[in-house]
């Protein structure tokens, strides 16, 4: 079945990228592009958080999904030759650190796989965010804004569901000049004040468009209205 969005989506090219994550399959895959979105995120193990899947599966989605499209590994490796191998298996375009790099660096990371943009997430909790953003922006590609918590016993590391002080996310889109991900409980009825309150490069969502954990089109579609009202 193909779902098809039911408005048209303005072209002047000011509104946020939409990138729908927690991608189970390549019909969610296939349904989230054909509503707009130009990136999927593909959730491989984690310490908790929903849309986990199978590297094999992530290999399958990525290996599937139009060259256009960019495609995100969420890894939780924190050592860069473990991110590098986690990669070189599922193959996608794009690594979405969403831990501390532990050890190694991202200078390795782009010397053993070139033309793979890095990504990687701040977890939004006080002020100390924006000091992190500063720090690791000019070493990667993108920063992505979250609400989890690694410093958690069982470590929140995305999809948590819940918002987090946009007026931080906004003085990190600021202040760090490079692209940012806004993310964290984003709904189709708060997203157009999100976007507004925070002036993000693009946007991620995992929750706010499923069904009991389906990618639910009516959520889809209403939720892409707001974006693009």
């Amino acid at each position: 079945m193909i779902f098809l969005p039911s408005h048209q989506q303005p072209s002047s090219g000011n509104e946020p990228k939409v990138k729908i994550c927690c991608i189970s399959s390549r019909e969610e895959a296939r349904m989230a592009i054909e509503f707009g979105a130009s990136a999927i995120g593909l959730v491989g193990h984690m310490p908790s958080g929903p849309g986990i899947i199978s590297d094999e599966l992530i290999t399958e989605i990525s290996c599937n999904t139009p060259t256009h499209i960019a495609t995100f590994l969420l890894t939780s490796e924190t050592d860069a030759e473990a991110i590098i191998a986690h990669q070189r298996k599922v193959l996608t375009n794009t690594i979405q650190i969403v831990d501390s790099l532990r050890s190694g660096t991202y200078k390795e990371i782009r010397q053993a796989l070139p033309g793979i943009k890095l990504v990687q997430v701040i977890h939004v909790r006080d002020d100390q965010s924006l000091d992190d953003a500063l720090e690791v922006a000019p070493l990667v590609d993108y920063i992505l804004l979250d609400s989890g918590n690694p410093n958690l016993a069982v470590k929140e590391l995305g999809g948590t569901g819940r918002t987090h002080n946009w007026a931080t996310s906004r003085r990190i889109v600021e202040s760090v000049g490079k692209p940012v991900f806004l993310a964290g409980g984003l709904r189709p009825d708060n997203v157009r004040a999100a976007v507004e309150a925070v002036e993000p490069y693009g946007i991620d969502l995992c929750s706010g468009v499923r069904t009991n954990g389906k990618l639910d089109p009516f959520k889809l579609e209403k939720f892409f209205e707001a974006v693009f009202a």
